[in-house]
């Protein structure tokens, strides 16, 4: 009998990654992610793809409005940016000292 599951895409991009924008509305930006939404393969990058959003008033916000808010942007328009050289690079994953299985970029070979 078929079991039916269905696999979880692996992540190239985490919290707090520097990520450059490949395609869309904010081709070009980059900035740190704020948060990764797993099951839709999005991410909300601080101050990139600024989205308005129409509030109601509510007993939180009394006055409501509209504001300014991060959009998210599906994952495979993001590319890491390698902390150590500033470039843009695909990620991997290998073996470090310790035996555990970390990223490093592609292009130089480092270690994120």
């Amino acid at each position: 009998m078929a079991t039916n599951t269905t696999k979880r895409p692996k992540r190239h991009v985490k919290s707090g990654d520097t990520v450059l924008v490949l395609s869309g509305n904010a081709k070009g930006q980059s900035g740190k992610i704020t948060k990764v939404l797993i099951d839709k393969q999005r991410a909300t990058i601080e101050g990139v793809n600024m989205v308005t959003k129409h509030v109601k008033p509510t007993a939180t916000s009394p006055q409501g409005g509209i504001e300014q808010r991060e959009g998210s942007i599906h994952l495979s328009n993001l590319m890491v940016i390698d902390p150590k050289t500033g470039e843009a690079s695909r990620t991997g994953r290998k073996l470090n000292d310790k035996g555990k299985l970390q990223r490093f970029s592609k292009k130089s070979g480092n270690f994120i």
